[in-house]
């Protein structure tokens, strides 16, 4: 098991884009297996697999640190700059023992605690650190509000020429172009790792909404299509089946489409009708794309509780509702409270709650035309595309595994 170090000013539960960063860090490799551990001048316990340290001296706001601040911003270099120096060398040092790489966030170009990042340079020089990842946020050197407690020589050089050994990691295109100029390298030399979001926190997710979606592996679809409803022939659920196989076809892309509901409970014909559905499935190889979310959840099947339902929604690229009979058609109008496109069939009642905002088609014309008119209408639409991009590049999930680990072992195996 890799042991991961991870050294800040401060960690969660303090509010911050780098505080953030490193708690979904942490719990991501802790989730795939690596042992990490936090070193922080001020911070909590955040997850019971993540042991944090904390070294005051380390906390941009240390009456020490501040006080050895104000002289180096004046160019002078105080007293307490080396007492500083000498105690952060010592405790880093003991901190670091038996770790297979170290990940500082900032202290590399930012002059927030100058003694930390010259003591950290002294380990570095001697040989006592371990791999050792530069993660950096904020560009002291390259910006103008900071020029004038920048001073020529040392400390402050350390902040704009890389260090021996280091990998360097930016999170945008523009502040890789900006280190590389501050550094005088190559754009190629620095890593790229952006920021994400965490869509179960941000949408506030049932327990059974997050077992549903890892259980599926939801997020990683291309498009998503809901049909909320049980299992009867009059919902015209075969249709959606059919229409899903031609959205794959005509796509090329891995569209899903979420059947929320059991069979129904009143006529014994809908456990058949269940059958000639997943037979349909089976024949169209649509096992992993057409889910039916009660065989996911035991036995005996229940209905989704409106919570899950609503995430559903949520996380849903359109409501697809090809019924051939309905009274009137709610999860129209709840398709609208999420802001979700609405496809559905051409039948009196749709007309009625959808009016001129949905996009009909007729459930005896061919699949092929109820898909062909998804994609038209979803590929030109700006708000499926950008939420297609983020959960597609952008969770912290798939941040960690695809973008973070590979530049630890890259870093670890040199």
């Amino acid at each position: 098991m890799r042991k991961i170090m991870l050294v800040h000013y401060s960690g969660p539960p303090t509010i911050g884009g780098v505080e953030q960063t490193i708690f979904h860090h942490a719990r991501g490799l802790s989730d795939l297996a690596y042992q990490v551990s936090l070193v922080v001048g001020q911070g909590e316990p955040f997850d019971a697999r993540v042991p944090v340290s904390v070294i005051p001296e380390l906390y941009s706001k240390h009456p020490e640190v501040l006080v050895a601040k104000a002289a180096l911003d004046r160019g002078e270099i105080p007293a307490v700059f080396s007492e500083l120096r000498s105690r952060l060398l010592e405790r880093l040092a003991q901190a670091l023992e038996d770790q297979d790489a170290l990940v500082v966030h900032n202290t590399l170009s930012l002059h927030k605690n100058l003694p930390l990042t010259v003591a950290l340079w002294d380990l570095n020089q001697a040989g006592r650190l371990p791999p050792f990842i530069g993660w950096h946020h904020d560009l002291a050197w390259d910006r103008p509000d900071y020029r004038h407690e920048l001073h020529p020589g040392f400390p402050w050089e350390l902040l704009n020429r890389p260090w021996p050994g280091v990998v360097n990691v930016v999170v945008s295109h523009d502040q890789q172009a900006r280190l590389a100029r501050v550094y005088d390298v190559d754009r190629e030399a620095i890593a790229i790792v952006p920021p994400g979001v965490d869509p179960a926190a941000f949408g506030r997710w049932t327990s059974r909404t997050f077992r549903i979606i890892q259980t599926l592996d939801l997020l990683s679809a291309d498009m998503l299509l809901l049909l909320p409803a049980r299992i009867t022939r009059r919902k015209n659920i075969e249709y959606a089946v059919k229409t899903l196989a031609d959205l794959r076809r005509l796509s090329h892309k891995d569209c899903r489409l979420i059947v929320t509901g059991p069979p129904g409970a009143h006529n014994p014909a809908n456990i058949a009708y269940l059958a000639e559905l997943l037979e349909l499935r089976n024949r169209l190889g649509l096992e992993d794309s057409a889910h039916f979310l009660f065989q996911q959840e035991g036995d005996p099947p229940s209905d989704i509780d409106q919570e899950t339902l609503a995430d559903l929604y949520h996380i849903s690229d359109a409501l697809f509702f090809p019924s051939l009979d309905e009274g009137f058609g709610i999860p129209l109008l709840e398709a609208g409270l999420a802001r979700l496109p609405v496809f559905c069939s051409d039948i009196p009642p749709f007309h009625e709650s959808g009016g001129t905002q949905v996009h009909f088609f007729s459930p005896q014309a061919p699949p092929a035309r109820a898909a062909g008119l998804i994609l038209e209408r979803l590929e030109a639409d700006a708000a499926f595309a950008l939420r297609r991009r983020v959960l597609t590049g952008f969770t912290w999930q798939g941040i960690v595994r695809h973008r973070v680990i590979p530049i630890l072992e890259r870093a670890i195996g040199g």
